[in-house]
């Protein structure tokens, strides 16, 4: 009977259009994948018979197409599209696992970076250090608080000592400059954050000598503004003005008024040079640093998430770990722009940004719907021609009944 057939075809025919509905409704919805209705055509079995007339159409299954969509850039730095395959992992109320493409992340009043569902970003957390704890993966939560000082222990310096200097006899004077010929100062660290400049001074005494006096500030409350030496060291140059016959100097620096004391700072002077050239200093770093204050948050391409302090210091504070599937297309959407796991999906593998078969992240970026809108019409107007003929079949089919009735 005709019936049956074309009652099956208006259902399918509806369900596509539910399909393209859905599809058109989510274009504007980040990290949205398409779908489409795929059909089976249905047979009845009979014994000893090859050909038998097909009774109808079903829906063999309504699959997701999980193709790239585009990235735009939106200037929030919580913001995240993935650039290839891959999904965020996020943790629900209930602690079921549950994955993402839409990047739109914030943080709630714990300092958890969740999504607008409240479900929380996995990843991978850091010790109070700073460092990646990759065995771990958990909810990630942003620091909130500034980054504790560090008290300065080594100090290296890129300095040229001109050898066309003249050498200058008679004990330092550092309030006269005519008893010495040059001299700079580096800026370090107690274990507070409290900042102390250490100044050098450099006194020729022969060709290919010099003598290299280090300062701090004069910690009496009464004494002058003089500085206070700590050290005085000797160093001899090659014939090429290379190889300083001291490779490092150990400073003590006593506390002061505004300071606490520090003690066993190396100052590296083994990249000194003295050539026929003026006295310069190439780089100087040292690594301690004051107390510094969060005031940003970047998103590598590789998950990192690096938090900015106050005084300039960079620190990890999480990692972003990502999933991807065997088969995307097994993974059942539950609403919510998310999607759970299945036995079709398989079990997902985990991994950074970057690495195995998971994308880049760009952040400040979201992925938008891989919904074409053009092909989407021109679906929806087959999709309605289809339904309009098999509402002809059943029709014509009514019509032939009717003639049957009709005989007498």
């Amino acid at each position: 009977m005709g019936f049956q057939q074309g009652l099956s075809g208006l259902n399918a025919s509806s369900l596509s259009l539910e399909v393209i509905g859905n599809n058109i409704a989510n274009a504007g919805t980040y990290g949205a994948k398409a779908a489409r209705a795929e059909f089976a055509d249905m047979y009845a079995r009979s014994l000893g018979a090859s050909n038998t007339p097909g009774i109808g159409v079903q829906v063999g299954a309504i699959a997701q197409q999980f193709s790239q969509g585009g990235i735009v850039s939106t200037g929030n730095l919580m913001d995240v599209a993935i650039n290839g395959e891959g999904f965020f992992q996020l943790k629900d109320t209930s602690g079921e696992l549950v994955y993402s493409r839409n990047g739109q992340f914030k943080l709630d009043a714990d300092g958890y970076i969740v999504n607008g569902g409240g479900q929380r970003l996995l990843g991978y957390p850091t010790d109070t250090a700073g460092n990646l704890i990759t065995q771990v993966r958990s909810e990630l939560r942003l620091p909130t608080q500034g980054i504790s000082p560090k008290a300065t222990s080594e100090i290296d310096m890129e300095i040229n000592l001109d050898s066309r200097k003249g050498a200058i006899t008679g004990a330092i004077d550092y309030a006269d400059p005519k008893t010495y010929n040059n001299a700079t100062s580096v800026r370090v660290y107690d274990q507070k954050g409290q900042p102390v400049d250490v100044t050098l001074y450099f006194q020729k005494t022969a060709a290919d000598t010099w003598n290299i006096y280090t300062t701090a500030p004069d910690t009496a409350a009464d004494a002058d503004t003089l500085p206070q030496q700590l050290d005085m060291t000797t160093v001899t140059f090659d014939a090429a003005g290379l190889h300083p016959s001291v490779g490092s100097i150990t400073l003590n620096i006593p506390a002061g008024d505004s300071n606490d004391a520090i003690g066993n700072v190396k100052l590296d002077i083994s990249a000194f040079t003295q050539y026929g050239a003026n006295f310069g200093v190439t780089d100087v770093t040292q690594n301690g640093y004051a107390p510094g204050q969060l005031t940003q948050l970047t998103i590598e391409d590789n998950g990192v998430i690096t938090a900015r302090y106050s005084n300039s210091m960079t620190q990890p504070a999480g990692q972003i770990e990502l999933a991807n599937f065997r088969n995307p297309q097994g993974l059942q959407s539950v609403g919510g722009n998310v999607w759970v796991s299945t036995y079709a999906s398989g079990d997902p593998t985990a991994g950074v940004p970057g690495s195995g078969s998971v994308g880049l992240l760009k952040s400040g970026a979201l992925e938008e719907s891989n919904v074409d809108m053009t092909a989407e019409l021109v679906n929806m107007i087959t999709a309605q021609r289809l339904y309009q003929a098999n509402a002809q079949t059943i029709k014509t089919e009514d019509q032939v009944m009717q003639t049957l009735v009709n005989l007498r």
